[in-house]
């Protein structure tokens, strides 16, 4: 749609609503990262303007061990949320409404985040995090020395799995005891990792209407669809 086309030569697309997701999805996907594993902050996407903002400092000594982001034209919603209850037998579950995470593997090292890449998903970390899913699918940079040969989440040293456990079940947890309610229900292969991307690009198309469909009408002086823009 040349309008479209025209608006998206004018300005920065958002990261969540304006990038698609790419052909090859969900065996590869396009990946925006937020932060680096040197980051000492957490950055998280604002959704309603698509830049990057300051979340949090990172609480204690915890760093992510991976670049960490998420895929756009995703969102966790009742979809990705049934699949969590199917796989967990629990029927208390919702959607964390977010876009689906991702950690990204790479012998690399890079000094900031803000950019996108592409990945291929090998499995991912069925996390509940306060009643709600927040699955972390695991994906390689596509063309990465080290990694980008792996296919499945079996395939990758234990060591590093252990260290993405590690960081999501205790990023948040305060040094002191007291109530902690982040889970880790599991881990699974690439398989299902797909499965949970179909499941959250489903919730993504129900949630948000389409954008080109939206930017016809405006075009042609009708009012958009309702619904959240970010």
């Amino acid at each position: 749609m040349e309008g479209f086309d025209v608006l998206r030569r004018l300005f920065k697309p958002h990261p969540w609503h304006g990038i698609p997701i790419g052909d090859g999805a969900p065996e590869t996907v396009s990946a925006y990262v937020e932060i680096v594993p040197s980051d000492t902050v957490k950055y998280e996407v604002d959704k309603a303007s698509g830049y990057l903002r300051v979340d949090r400092p990172q609480r204690f000594s915890n760093v992510c061990p991976s670049l960490y982001g998420f895929i756009p034209q995703t969102f966790c919603g009742e979809r990705t949320a049934e699949l969590c209850r199917k796989r967990t037998g629990r029927r208390d579950i919702g959607g964390d409404q977010d876009p689906l995470d991702v950690c990204i593997l790479s012998e690399r090292t890079f000094t900031h985040g803000d950019f996108l890449l592409r990945a291929m998903p090998i499995g991912g970390l069925r996390l509940i995090d306060h009643g709600e899913a927040d699955d972390k699918i695991i994906a390689v940079l596509e063309g990465d020395t080290m990694f980008s040969g792996l296919r499945e989440l079996d395939e990758l040293p234990g060591p590093q799995l252990e260290r993405l456990e590690h960081y999501f079940l205790t990023y948040k947890k305060p040094p002191r005891p007291g109530p902690y309610e982040v889970e880790l229900d599991g881990v699974y292969g690439r398989a299902e990792a797909h499965r949970v991307i179909e499941a959250s690009r489903e919730d993504y198309r129900a949630r948000f209407p389409d954008l080109e469909e939206q930017l016809a009408r405006l075009l042609a002086g009708g009012a958009a669809p309702g619904g959240e823009a970010g």
